[in-house]
C-alpha cells in the first residue's frame, strides 16, 4: 500500500468522531451541517427547551429544512429568552439568508438597532511598543482604532484603516504602533467613521523587552460552552493578567469538514459579554488542540494538504484570533509562535497539524521542531515557558498515546537538547487534562523540568488527578484556571504558580526560583 494512501487511512482512523462535552446544541449543528436536520431535532430533545441557544439551533434546523415560518418562530423565542440580535446578524449568514428577507427580521432590526460591532474588540499581539485589535462587523466597513494615554483628549496613536469583507468573515485586525512600555492605555473602535460603544477598552503594553519586570499571565484550555460557567472570563479578568494563553480546546467544534459548525462554535463564545470584557483588555495568544482542530485525539498526518480539511480549519482559526504569527504562514501552516513579556520568553507549540505515526512518530513535524530548537538556542529569556496543548509528564493519561507519552522519542530529543546546549530557565505548561495540577519531571542529566497543566476553564467534564511520581498538587473540584506571577527583578528571579477556582479562590500555589532551573555545578 502506498505511503500517501496509508497516510489518509491513518488520518481517518485516528480522527474518528467522538462527541464531547455533552453539548446537544453543538451536536445538533453538526447534523445540520451534514444535511441531517431531523437528527438535529432529535438531538435537541436532550437540550433545555427554554434556553435561547436551543431556540437558535432549532431555527437553524428549520432554515435547513426550508421551513422559514418555523424559523421565525424560533428566532423570536430565542430573542425573547435573551439572545442578542447580533447573534442573528452574525449568522452563519448563508444559512440565515432566508430569515433576513422576512418582515419579522426587518422589524427586529428597526426596533433593536444592533451594533455594527458584532464581536470583539479582542486585544492581542501586544509588545512593549505595539498592539493589535481584532473585530468582526455586521457588514463590510472600514475599521480604525484610536489609542489614548491618561486623560488626554487627543489620541497618541491611530491605526491605519483596515476593511472587513465577506471573504474574511467580516473580521479584521487593526495594528497600533509607537506606544510606550509598561503603560496603561485606553482605546476607541471606529466603524465606518463612527465611534462604536464597547466595554472595558483599556490595556497595558508589555514591559521593555529583555528587562526585568513583575507581571502575571493566566492560561488554560478546555473551554466547552456552558453558559452558567461563562462567568469564568470575568473571574480571570478580576486578577488583571497582562496576557491570557488559550492552550487548546478553546471551543469544541469536532467537525473539521463543515465550516458551519466551526462558525457556530466561535460565534457563540465571541458573543458572550463576559468573554468580550476579558479579551477587550487582556492580550490573548492561542493555540489549538484536537477538539478545535479536528476531532478527539486526531492524528492528521504529516502532509500540508492532506486531509483536505486541514488548511480551511487553520484559516478559520487564524481568522478568529490575533496571534503575532501562525506557524510558517501560508507555505507552512500551523499555530506555533513565540513572544516576550519583559525578559520572559513564551514559546507556544502546534501539537496537531503535523502529528503523525508514519515512520518515526512526531507530534511537531520536522519544520516546527527545527524552529523550536533554533528558538530555544537563541532565547534570551530569564524564564523560557514551553507551552504544549497536551501534557509532557509520563503516565499523566495512563494508557493513552495522545499526550507526549505517544511520542516518547521526540520528547526525549527535546529534553536532551536542553541539556546538550545548556539551555537554562525552562519550565513546561500544558492543557488537555480537565483539571489544574503541578508536576515535576526529574532529569538526572540536567535540572528538573516542572510542568503546570490546566484545562478546565468552563468544561462540564472532569478528569481525576493522576498520581504520577512527580505530582506536587492537583485540583479538580470545580472549573479552574492557572496563573503565573513573575518577578524577574529579584536577584534570584521567581515565578509563582497558582490554581484558582471559578469563584476566584486560590486553591494552591508554588514558588519556583530561577536558580532551580539550571544544572547544579559540581
Amino acid at each position: 500500500m502506498g505511503r500517501r494512501v496509508m497516510g489518509l487511512l491513518v488520518g481517518l482512523f485516528f480522527c474518528g468522531v467522538v462527541v464531547g462535552q455533552h453539548d446537544p446544541q453543538r451536536n445538533a449543528v453538526r447534523h445540520i451541517a451534514a444535511g441531517k436536520w431531523e437528527q438535529a431535532r432529535r438531538e435537541l430533545a436532550n437540550a433545555n427547551s427554554q434556553d435561547s441557544e436551543t431556540h437558535f439551533v432549532q431555527m437553524l434546523a428549520s432554515l435547513a429544512a426550508e421551513e422559514t415560518e418555523s424559523a421565525v418562530t424560533h428566532a423570536q423565542a430565542a430573542l425573547d429568552a435573551g439572545l442578542p440580535l447580533e447573534r442573528l446578524v452574525a449568522g452563519p449568514r448563508q444559512l440565515l439568508r432566508p430569515l433576513y428577507g422576512t418582515a419579522a427580521y426587518q422589524g427586529w432590526l428597526r426596533q433593536r438597532q444592533p451594533s455594527p460591532l458584532l464581536h470583539g474588540p479582542m486585544v492581542g499581539s501586544v509588545t512593549s511598543e505595539s498592539a493589535a485589535f481584532w473585530v468582526r462587523t455586521a457588514s463590510s466597513a472600514a475599521i480604525q482604532v484610536r489609542v489614548f494615554a491618561g486623560r488626554f483628549a487627543s489620541p497618541v496613536a491611530v491605526s491605519e484603516p483596515v476593511s472587513t469583507r465577506a471573504a474574511g468573515d467580516f473580521a479584521a485586525i487593526a495594528h497600533v504602533h509607537g506606544l510606550r512600555p509598561a503603560t496603561d492605555y485606553r482605546y476607541e473602535v471606529w466603524v465606518a467613521g463612527k465611534r462604536v460603544a464597547a466595554e472595558n477598552t483599556r490595556f497595558q503594553t508589555f514591559p521593555a523587552r529583555h528587562a526585568g519586570a513583575r507581571f502575571s499571565v493566566a492560561f488554560g484550555g478546555g473551554a466547552g460552552f456552558v453558559p452558567k460557567w461563562e462567568s469564568m472570563w470575568d473571574t480571570i479578568g478580576a486578577t488583571s493578567p497582562i496576557a491570557l494563553l488559550m492552550l487548546g480546546d478553546n471551543v469544541y467544534i469536532d467537525d473539521p469538514t463543515h465550516a458551519l459548525t466551526g462558525r457556530y462554535c466561535y460565534y457563540r463564545r465571541q458573543s458572550r459579554p463576559e468573554w468580550r470584557r476579558l479579551v477587550a483588555s487582556t492580550s490573548v495568544f492561542a493555540i489549538y488542540d484536537d477538539h478545535d482542530f479536528g476531532t478527539n485525539d486526531c492524528i492528521p498526518g504529516p502532509q500540508i494538504e492532506k486531509p483536505a480539511w486541514k488548511r480551511s480549519v487553520w484559516e478559520r482559526f487564524r481568522r478568529n484570533w490575533v496571534n503575532p504569527s501562525y506557524g510558517g504562514g501560508d507555505g507552512q501552516p500551523g499555530c506555533w509562535h513565540d513572544f516576550y513579556i519583559g525578559d520572559v520568553h513564551f514559546i507556544l507549540l502546534d501539537g496537531r497539524y503535523y502529528r503523525s505515526r508514519q515512520d518515526v512518530p512526531s507530534m511537531l513535524g520536522a519544520v516546527q521542531k527545527a524552529w523550536l530548537k533554533e528558538t530555544l538556542k537563541a532565547s534570551r529569556g530569564t524564564f523560557k515557558v514551553l507551552a504544549s496543548p497536551v501534557p509532557w509528564t509520563e503516565n499523566i493519561k495512563p494508557g493513552s498515546p495522545d499526550p507526549w507519552d505517544g511520542f516518547t522519542a521526540e520528547r526525549e530529543e527535546i529534553f536532551s537538547f536542553l541539556e546538550e546546549h545548556a539551555i537554562e530557565g525552562v519550565f513546561l505548561i500544558a492543557a488537555d487534562r480537565h483539571r489544574t495540577d503541578l508536576r515535576v519531571n526529574r532529569r538526572p542529566a540536567g535540572y528538573d523540568l516542572y510542568e503546570f497543566e490546566s484545562s478546565r476553564l468552563t468544561n462540564r467534564h472532569t478528569h481525576a488527578i493522576v498520581k504520577t511520581p512527580g505530582l506536587i498538587w492537583g485540583y479538580n473540584k470545580t472549573c479552574s484556571f492557572a496563573q503565573m506571577q513573575f518577578d524577574t527583578t529579584r536577584s534570584d528571579p521567581q515565578v509563582t504558580f497558582s490554581a484558582l477556582a471559578i469563584d476566584g479562590q486560590e486553591m494552591y500555589n508554588h514558588r519556583l526560583l530561577r536558580s532551580q532551573l539550571q544544572r547544579p555545578s559540581n
